[in-house]
């Protein structure tokens, strides 16, 4: 049965949730087109993530980052993965709200950690204790994420297939998201 996209699912999370391979996958899955807030800022300003923080400062990212959501939201349905903090934008999740449907990819400390840990293109986690900046970040950041459309549990064990196919499965209960071809 194929399906088609009403709206761009926005898949939002911490660093590490998995947002871009799960929206990678589910893209797959859909037929449709995928794209990463992150990806598009950078093809933006010609730079990395890394360096327009180092550079400019995180204020001045978060205002580029909610302009490349919007464009983004305006576009053709499709499934896209915002950085960590996109959705913690009043005015984001507003814009959200109104264009798509929000997917908290929720994953637990110890799941993030294991699997940022080894990353050095995380600007936050740049700081003598990465593993409590992580958990100050989450702990600050679920009360935002908690607003989301719908939430799907990360597990240890779940592959990136299975983690998009239980996203799927959660679409598949919102009749305004998902339209059977």
């Amino acid at each position: 049965m194929a399906r088609k996209l009403r709206k761009t699912v926005v898949l939002v999370g911490m660093m590490g949730a998995g947002k871009t391979a799960v929206g990678t996958q589910l893209a797959r899955l859909l037929g449709a087109p995928f794209l990463d807030s992150d990806e598009e800022i950078e093809k933006a300003a010609n730079m990395k993530v890394a360096e327009i923080f180092a550079r400019d400062g995180e204020p001045f990212f978060r205002a580029r980052e909610s302009e490349v959501l919007l464009r983004l939201l305006g576009g053709r349905p499709c499934v896209l993965s915002t950085g960590g903090g996109a959705y913690l934008s009043p005015a984001n999740r507003a814009a959200i709200s109104e264009q798509g449907l929000a997917v908290w990819l929720r994953a637990d400390l110890d799941l993030l950690w294991q699997r940022v840990r080894h990353k050095t293109t995380r600007p936050l986690l740049r700081t003598a204790n990465p593993r409590a900046t992580l958990a100050e970040l989450l702990a600050g950041r679920e009360p935002a994420y908690s607003k989301a459309d719908l939430i799907v549990d990360a597990r240890p064990e779940y592959t990136v297939e299975a983690m998009a196919r239980q996203v799927l499965a959660a679409l598949e209960t919102r009749p305004d998201v998902l339209e059977t071809r």
